[in-house]
Parts: C-alpha cells; structure tokens; sequence
C-alpha cells in the first residue's frame, strides 16, 4: 500500500495527503491564546497574565505554521496572524517590565536622595523667636531658638523623601525687621519680610 503524500491544489497551497485530515488545532490554538495575551498585555496588573500566554500563543503558532508548511495544516494564514499577535504582546510585555524597572529604580533613587536645606535669617530686629521643621518621609523634626543677634542660619540634611518644611521668625517688643529664607539644593525655596512689633514673617508651602 503506498503512503499517501501531499499535494498542491490548483491555487498553489500545499495540501494534506488525501484522506488525512488536516492538523490545524495547534495553529488555531496559538492564534487565540496570542490573541487573549495581546488584549490583556496593555493592561496594568491584569497584564500579568499576559505573559504565559503570549508566550504559549507564539510557541503553539509557529507549531501550527511548521505543520502547514508541512502539509499537514491547511490555517497557514491563521497561523502567521497568531504568531504576529503573540509576538506583539510579548513585545508590550517587556516594554511594561522595562517601564516598572525604570520606576522602582526611581523609587529607590528617591528613596535614598540626600536633600540639603539652608534656613537664613536677616534682619536688624534685636531679638526674635526662629521655629523650622522639616518634614521627611515618615518623620517630622522641628525645633525652636530665641536669638538676640540677626543674621542667623541652620544647614540641614535630610534622606529619604523629601516633603517639605516650614521656617517662621517673629519679632520681639522691640520690633524690627526680619527677612527668612529657605534654600533647597541650592536654589531658593521661600522667601518672607516682615517689620514691627510681633510680627511674623513665615516661609511655609515649599518641598513635596
């Protein structure tokens, strides 16, 4: 008895040997999982999934492709779209991997910045009450001081997230003025005058 072998149709296509029925169930396969794994790959979390089944959809594609070319499928078109469609949703896949390193990496980086912080006074009130906090990630510090002689300053360092801070000078029953001001990383943050008896000049509202 002589094997059946395949054949050509008159449109050119290879086709199954008489009588065996074509094997298109893996190519058919790998074209829904490819197309199930596109559709979920753009969606954050849920995009999860995708990948096992990108990956299943391309491998099971290229399966029924192979078996097409073989003649032994007759979905070589079906198979090429699954194999096009796994490979784009494998590609979002890693592009999504690639976005949430860079953000975990600036996370960190965030997390372990060092913020240098310059809190100046100027002025020519006789005595004033200076209060600054600052405010980090998870911790407050703050701190007051009563000074009979402008200017003043105070050089802090903070690590971590910075969130920001507050510096407030207020005159005494002589009056006078009082200018404060606030540096972050070198550049200037806030600035407030004020003059008179009492009076209070606050530098608030800076940082994160």
């Amino acid at each position: 008895m002589s094997t059946p072998t395949p054949y050509s149709s008159s449109s050119g296509a290879v086709e199954p040997p008489r009588g065996e029925p074509p094997r298109n169930g893996l190519g058919t396969s790998g074209f829904v999982v490819g197309l199930i794994g596109l559709i979920f790959s753009p969606l954050p979390l849920i995009g999860v999934v995708a990948w096992p089944l990108v990956i299943l959809g391309l491998i099971l594609s290229s399966i029924g492709l192979s078996r097409a070319r073989r003649g032994k499928a007759t979905n070589k078109g079906l198979s090429i779209a699954g194999v096009v469609v796994s490979a784009v949703g494998l590609v979002i896949c890693i592009l999504w991997l690639t976005a949430f390193g860079n953000a975990a990496n600036e996370v960190d980086k965030e997390a372990n910045r060092e913020v240098a912080i310059h809190y100046e006074v100027t002025g020519d009130a006789p005595n004033a009450t200076i209060s600054y906090t600052t405010y980090g990630d998870g911790t407050t510090s703050t701190s007051e001081e009563n000074v009979t002689e402008l200017p003043w300053s105070k050089d802090l360092t903070t690590k971590g997230l910075f969130k920001g801070g507050s510096l407030t000078v207020m005159t005494g029953a002589e009056g006078g003025s009082v200018t404060c001001t606030v540096t972050v990383d070198g550049e200037n943050a806030k600035t407030s005058t004020a003059n008179g008896q009492y009076a209070t000049a606050s530098c608030d509202g800076f940082g994160g």
